[in-house]
């Protein structure tokens, strides 16, 4: 697979837009903005990126120069002897002075505030500047099978949780499924996922949600609690590859299901997701992909707001570098080709549990198309 990699003409044309002469950013390992700049994934500690002059630079931190020369995407690494004698705001002022810049320098809304009171104090105006984040929403193909190989990882998980949940032992009615002899809670159930996960080369990034019950509600939860017959299991997968771009995958599972409650709610959840997915193509309206699912719930008899109880949320969001990027579904947005979303609608009852499905699309011209495909199934198959 073609690593993915950055082209800059769209900082260079945002420099011209905006009579600008430099674009600056600052962060670390975390920072999805630096990472989706530079494909460099070290290290924790700061360091800077400048676009001046049509060339992009990146400021190595101190040890990590070899690597910076390995993964960088742009035209020079700045290295000076002794990289410690300054801060990464400081170093990116001395690779702009080097360019004899002056004037407006554009930064994005997060960057951090030492290296822009740095930059003022040298004499720069600063603006910001969400350039960077449109040039993110639309996927170049490398980018696209960097998702696809990720999504397949996040496949894995998903099949080691399914089969964890078929083989478990349901002891009796409302005692806790058994593996292996000991009590399934979701502490475990996730640290299967998780395994399965690195086995299949992506990282889990704290990223695996497992709940049961009413724990379903949470969509983010990181408890503890048993994993009982008869109650909704929420599986969500969210990996990082090996070039730092997510999976999205979730299912909801039930073991020895009396077919209430969360039947009907899986039917709602499975019957909306495909009203939004039916939406897709060039062009579509992310608010209306929204609507058309929220809508199929209500059909259902599930309320569609933001409460407690039914559709709480909104449909989908990007997913790239981040596991959560622009656009949000909905939004004011029109969806161009080589979008990629995770389409994900829920339902939830905190008397009842939860239900929620994903899957990772990328928008085409005609429709979408899945960048991995995993079974629906109510009840958990090995």
């Amino acid at each position: 697979m073609v690593a993915p990699e950055t082209t800059f003409a769209f900082l260079y044309d945002e420099l011209e837009a905006r009579d600008a002469t430099g674009f600056v950013h600052v962060g670390g390992r975390c920072d999805d903005t630096l990472r989706s700049l530079t494909r460099f994934s070290g290290p924790d500690e700061r360091y800077a990126f400048v676009f001046v002059g049509g060339d992009a630079v990146l400021c190595a931190p101190a040890g990590f120069e070899r690597q910076a020369r390995r993964e960088f995407a742009g035209d020079y690494v700045y290295a000076p002897d002794d990289l410690r004698a300054d801060t990464p705001g400081g170093r990116a002022v001395e690779v702009l002075e080097a360019y004899d810049a002056e004037g407006t320098v554009l930064v994005p809304q997060d960057v951090p505030h030492d290296a822009a009171v740095r930059l003022e104090r040298t004499g720069f105006d600063l603006a910001s500047t969400d350039a960077v984040a449109r040039e993110r929403v639309v996927k170049a193909p490398e980018e696209v099978e960097a998702l696809r190989k990720v999504q397949a990882a996040a496949a894995a998980g998903m099949r080691r949780a399914e089969t964890v949940l078929a083989t478990a032992d349901a002891a009796g009615a409302g005692d806790a499924l058994r593996f292996e002899g000991d009590r399934l809670t979701t502490t475990r159930l996730r640290r299967e996922v998780d395994a399965a996960l690195v086995r299949a080369g992506a990282e889990p990034a704290a990223n695996t949600v497992v709940a049961a019950g009413g724990a379903c509600t949470d969509r983010h939860f990181r408890g503890d609690v048993p994993v009982r017959p008869g109650e909704t299991v929420v599986v969500d997968v969210s990996p990082r590859g090996p070039h730092g771009y997510h999976g999205a995958l979730t299912r909801t599972f039930v073991v020895d299901s009396d077919g209430g409650w969360e039947r009907r709610a899986f039917l709602a959840v499975e019957s909306a997701q495909q009203a939004g997915l039916d939406e897709l193509a060039g062009g579509a309206d992310a608010s209306l992909v929204h609507e058309e699912t929220a809508a199929e719930i209500g059909a259902y008899g599930f309320a569609a707001g933001y409460g407690d109880t039914g559709f709480t949320h909104g449909t989908g969001y990007g997913v790239g570098v981040s596991r959560r990027e622009a656009p949000a579904v909905p939004s004011d947005t029109r969806l161009d080709p080589g979008t990629v979303l995770a389409v994900e609608p829920g339902v939830y009852d905190p008397a009842e549990g939860g239900v929620r499905l994903g899957d990772l699309v990328v928008v085409t011209e005609e429709g979408f198309e899945y960048l991995g495909e995993y079974p629906r199934s109510f009840t958990p198959r090995a």
